[in-house]
Parts: C-alpha cells; sequence; structure tokens
C-alpha cells in the first residue's frame, strides 16, 4: 500500500509535466501558424487548426482540474492523455501538408514520453496508433501551397522546417525527461527508504514480542519469590535480626520494582492499551518522568528547565516514556558528572533537549542515528537503544537530531507534533 502511494504521487508529477508539455505545444502551434501565414504568406485553414489549439487549451483545463481534486493517476488516464495529444497533431498534420509536413516528427516525441511514462501494453499500442497516423497521412490530407524554392542545402524551406522540428524535439526532449526521470529517481529513492523503514519496523516488531514473552515468563519466577519472601518475613528467626528483617524489606521493594518494570512492559507491548488511559499534560508528563529518573539514577548534577508553555494536555504514553529514559541514560553513561535537560513548545511541537558533556557521538551515528547495533560501547547488542528511540518518534510523527554544542559534548533534540502525543493523527 505504501508503494502504491508512492507510484500515484510520481504518476501525478508526471501529469502535471505532460500538462505543461501541452501549453508549449499550444503556444508553439499558434507561434507557427501566425509565421507560415504572415510572414511566409502559405495559405492554411486557420479556423480548423485554431480550433484544434483551442481543443488542446480546453484539455489542458480539464486536465489541470483533475490533477488538483484527485490523488490516483493510473496508468490508463497517462495513456488516454497522450493519445489526445496525438489526435490533436494528426488533425494539424492532416490540415497542413499530411506526411510532407517536416512537424510529421513529431509523432516520435510522443512514443519517446509514452515509452517512459507508459506500461508495455500501453506504449506498443501507442506506437501502432502513431503508425497507422502517419501511414494514413500519407494517402490522406489537406495539401497546401508552398512557395516554389531553388535554393538548396539548408536554405530550403522544407529543411529549415526539419531542422526546427529537430531542434524542439531535442529541447523538450531534454527538459522533460530530465525531469521525468527526476521524478523516478525520488520515487526510487523513497521506495527504497520506505523498505529500509519497514526492515526496521519489523525488528522493532521481534524485540517487543521477545520482550512480551519475556516479561510473561519473568512473572512465575516473580511470583514464587514474591512467596517465598512473604513466608520469611514472618518467620520469628529472621524478623528477630533487625539487620536480616532491613534485608528482606529492600527485597520486597526491589521485587515490587521488578514486577512494575514487567508491567510497563507488557503496557508498552499493547496487551494493556485501551484500560485505564492516563490523559496529562506535557509538564506534568516530563515532569514525573525526569522526576523519577533523578530519583532512581541519582545523576551527581543535574539540571532541568521545563519551559514548555502554553501546557498541552496528552496522553501519557509508556513508550515515550521509555524513550526519554533511554536517552537520558545514555547521556548519563557519557557524562557521569553532568546532564541536562530542555524542554520548549514551538508551535505545535514539542522540543526536548538532552545535553551531557562526554566525548560526543561518531560522525557516522550522528549523521544516521538510529541505525541498530552501532554504537561506541563495546559490548554486545549496544546500539538498539538509540534504534528503539527513533522507531518510537517516527511513529509518533517525531525525529531525533544529534549535534556538536560549542562547549563539547552531545546534544540530542527530540521533536514531536503534539497531535501524536494527544492521540491524534501526527
Amino acid at each position: 500500500m505504501v508503494s502504491d502511494s508512492t507510484g500515484d504521487a510520481s504518476d501525478r508529477k508526471n501529469l502535471l509535466l505532460l500538462i505543461q508539455l501541452r501549453w508549449i505545444a499550444a503556444i508553439g502551434q499558434l507561434a507557427t501558424i501566425w509565421f507560415v501565414h504572415a510572414e511566409l504568406a502559405i495559405a492554411l485553414p486557420l479556423a480548423e487548426m485554431l480550433a484544434v489549439v483551442a481543443f488542446l487549451v480546453g484539455l489542458n483545463l480539464v486536465s489541470l482540474l483533475r490533477y488538483r481534486h484527485r490523488d490516483r493517476v493510473t496508468n490508463t488516464e497517462l495513456f488516454l492523455e497522450l493519445l489526445l495529444d496525438v489526435g490533436a497533431l494528426t488533425v494539424q498534420l492532416y490540415l497542413s501538408g499530411g506526411a510532407l509536413n517536416p512537424f510529421i516528427s513529431l509523432f516520435l516525441l510522443q512514443v519517446i514520453l509514452g515509452a517512459i511514462l507508459l506500461e508495455a501494453w500501453s506504449v506498443w499500442t501507442l506506437v501502432a496508433i502513431t503508425s497507422a497516423c502517419f501511414v494514413g497521412l500519407t494517402a490522406f490530407h489537406r495539401d497546401i501551397n508552398m512557395p516554389h524554392s531553388h535554393m538548396g542545402g539548408f536554405w530550403n524551406l522544407h529543411i529549415q522546417g526539419m531542422f526546427i522540428c529537430f531542434l524542439l524535439s531535442a529541447c523538450l526532449l531534454v527538459a522533460f525527461i530530465t525531469r521525468i526521470t527526476a521524478n523516478l529517481r525520488r520515487r526510487d529513492a523513497r521506495l527504497a527508504e520506505l523498505r529500509q523503514q519497514s526492515a526496521e519496523e519489523e525488528h522493532v516488531v521481534r524485540m517487543g514480542l521477545l520482550a512480551s514473552g519475556a516479561a510473561h515468563e519473568l512473572g512465575t519466577p516473580l511470583s514464587t519469590l514474591s512467596v517465598i519472601l512473604n513466608d520469611w518475613e514472618k518467620m520469628p528467626a529472621l524478623t528477630r535480626d533487625s539487620e536480616l528483617a532491613q534485608d528482606l524489606a529492600d527485597m520486597q521493594a526491589q521485587l515490587a520494582r521488578c514486577k512494575s518494570i514487567v508491567t510497563g512492559i507488557l503496557l508498552s507491548s499493547g496487551e494493556a492499551r485501551g484500560e485505564g488511559t492516563i490523559r496529562t499534560g506535557v509538564r506534568a508528563f516530563l515532569d514525573e518522568t525526569v522526576a523519577d529518573w533523578q530519583t532512581l539514577r541519582a545523576p551527581a548534577a543535574f539540571a532541568y528547565d521545563n519551559g514548555f508553555a502554553p501546557d498541552e494536555p496528552v496522553i501519557s504514553d509508556l513508550a515515550l516514556k521509555q524513550v526519554i529514559v533511554n536517552v537520558l541514560d545514555n547521556a548519563l553513561e557519557a557524562s557521569p558528572s553532568w546532564v541536562g535537560v530542555v524542554a520548549r513548545r514551538q508551535g505545535e511541537t514539542l522540543c526536548l533537549e538532552v545535553t551531557d558533556r562526554g566525548s560526543g557521538f561518531p560522525a557516522d551515528i550522528a549523521a544516521a542515528p538510529g541505525k541498530p547495533y552501532r554504537s561506541t560501547k563495546a559490548r554486545a547488542g549496544a546500539g538498539l537503544g538509540l534504534f528503539l528511540v527513533v522507531n518510537v518518534l517516527r511513529r509518533l510523527g517525531g525525529a531525533l537530531d544529534i549535534a556538536a554544542p560549542a562547549g563539547g559534548g552531545a546534544q540530542v533534540r527530540l521533536t514531536l507534533p503534539l497531535a501524536g502525543l494527544s492521540g491524534g493523527r501526527p
């Protein structure tokens, strides 16, 4: 479905190029008719030829309305557009000498455009139709009285007409095929980007399934440990020892935290999504996330500036909370002495900047953040944190950028549309 929409966008751009080419054709025909009739004094059926030009103008107006009011342009529509152009050219040639007209080779321009824009069956049909028109114009046409010229070489009037046709065709082909090729290259680049994004999202889904499965499997041993600890807390031999009692309390607290983490994993994977949705504000969500992280990690120095205003209601998303925590963890690991966080509102976008005073990111990671298993950490599986961050942000319509502050270190900038945070479509 995604690749189809990409192809549709390319076809719409190509339709616009055909419309522009038709404007050039209409203006060129008017100029040629005027020059031949007024300057060369060759009698032409002006009313009929001008009617064909008016038809091209009307067709272009209809095509423009079609372009603006519909998203999808099919191969059949492009084929019909080219067929109508061939029909108009055939009528003009019929009215001005038929196959003897030097502009007969403009049929080739239509075939070349069709070969680039259309499917195989359409192109061969166009070749058959233009060939039939060529042959038909040799027998059926309206003669025009040409002035006799005894001059040879380039100064022969027919040769000059052929040269003008060649020059016109060459210029139009270079101009429009270059633009059509650029459209196709952009489409191919977009398709490659979408394929890469699909592969990354499939990787994320697999990791989500593994995390969800691990969370389910951890539930049983955690429950067993909870029962054992509860039994130990009731044993007189253990409760009389204050140090052991404190250790048991600490173990219960850590066990409760493990259960909370498992619950969070299941919520983030979607198993409890939609139940008890918590709505909050951006400021409160950021304050709570940062406060929880600061309590657990206890950084040596931490600067937090929540300047998001005016506030905006959003859904408390556990996945987004984990994104922010991952970025903060990376910053703390790179710079244990200091981490800074600044939150700002820019129009309908949340901008969150996390800065550290570490060694910074290598150029390859900073240029394309979020590639899996690309990290400066020398351990297996490193680099998945930033990969997950980028994919969650992409799902919400946001983005991640990495910069190098003047004072050294690294700055990770998260941008998120508020529509995505509030449960709407980003």
